[in-house]
């Protein structure tokens, strides 16, 4: 197996920017004849190796391959992470994803399957022979798809695992419009503050906080968990429920961005056997009505894409099952979401792009 050391990440990203320095469509970027004037994005949820929808949804949003990676004129894409594991064309997904953003056509943050391959294959210093992801069977079985992929070609699964280490943990764009917001699972400023000093000037992790955030207990830990799993809260004592994967979990998901609620009405996911106990103010974050719209992914939903609030919307609708799907939201500069910017491609189930 291919492993990863302690070299710096920033020096090791290809084409590694600031976001200071990352050209963005719409601040003053002439392609071709068209001067572009207000930036325009096209938020896109996990693709977890489902390359062949992936390209069918850039093909409806109007990307055409220019023989470097799929384009648009006058749009830019934002990845929401996970690009990997469960899918059948991990390598293509990377490569389709990695190339859009080199090549400055798409923005991307860090979810938590590219977080955990990281851990997954990098040795632990403090313990010889093992890593900070334990092999164990149940990891084992989720990487299965990712690992078998590239278990042939040592040099791009490095490229790989060098691309993942260069995705931000969230982003703020600034626009003429207002604020637009990206993360993974969790837009929680405690978290963000508590890991900013260790990030580097891009909100990218450190290989000090790679390895602190693989161990339980630490501060790093409860935040890139957060940020990148969600919001979680202890059930009462003696409760606890199974899983959409059939594990025992005695800690609920919850819908962060809501003001109140119990266990049960605030569980994010269709699990069952939740209490109705209500939650403390004090385990949630909230998210105020008037800031900027926050786009994650993540959540492994289903049925037809809603706003989980106006200001707030969830682009995971589980392409990587049967009738899932790969959801994008085209933002215009609107602060208050429009459910009709959403747009969807259902999984293709036959040949490979």
């Amino acid at each position: 197996m291919w492993t990863i050391h302690g070299e710096a990440f920033v020096e090791s990203c290809p084409g590694s920017r600031t976001m200071s320095s990352v050209r963005l469509p719409g601040v003053g970027v002439d392609r071709g004849q068209l001067r572009l004037e207000i930036p325009l994005y096209d938020l896109i949820g996990d693709v977890h190796g489902c390359a062949h929808t992936l390209h069918a949804l850039l093909g409806t949003l109007g990307y055409v391959h220019d023989g470097e990676c799929y384009r648009h004129a006058t749009r830019q894409v934002v990845f929401l992470g996970d690009f990997i594991d469960r899918g059948p064309f991990q390598r293509d997904t990377v490569r389709t994803a990695m190339a859009m953003v080199q090549g400055e056509a798409a923005l991307a943050v860090m979810g938590n399957h590219e977080f955990n391959a990281l851990a997954y294959h990098t040795p632990d210093p403090q313990q010889p022979g093992t890593f900070l992801r334990p092999h164990t069977t149940r990891n084992r079985q989720q990487h299965r798809a990712f690992v078998d992929a590239y278990e042939d070609d040592a040099t791009e699964l490095a490229e790989a695992l060098r691309w993942f280490r260069c995705l931000p943990l969230w982003l703020e764009l600034k626009t003429p419009q207002g604020a637009l917001r990206v993360v993974h699972a969790c837009w929680d400023p405690g978290s963000m503050k508590a890991l900013q000093p260790l990030l580097d000037a891009g909100n990218r992790i450190t290989e000090t906080v790679l390895q602190n955030a693989s161990r339980k207990g630490t501060a790093e830990y409860v935040a890139v968990e957060t940020l990148l799993k969600g919001k979680e809260v202890r059930l009462p004592e003696g409760q606890h429920f199974l899983d959409k994967d059939g594990y025992e979990r005695h800690e609920v998901r919850i819908k962060w961005w809501k003001e109140s609620g119990t266990f049960q009405s605030l569980a994010m996911g269709p699990e069952t056997g939740i209490p109705d106990d209500p939650i403390g103010v004090e385990h949630l974050i909230t998210y105020a009505h008037d800031a900027a719209p926050v786009f994650l992914g993540h959540y492994w939903l289903k049925g037809e894409p809603e706003l989980l609030a106006p200001n707030v919307a969830c682009l995971d609708y589980s392409v990587a099952i049967p009738n899932g799907q790969l959801v994008a939201y085209r933002w215009d500069g609107e602060q208050v979401l429009d459910m009709h910017h959403f747009a969807t491609r259902k999984r293709l189930e036959a040949a490979a792009p």
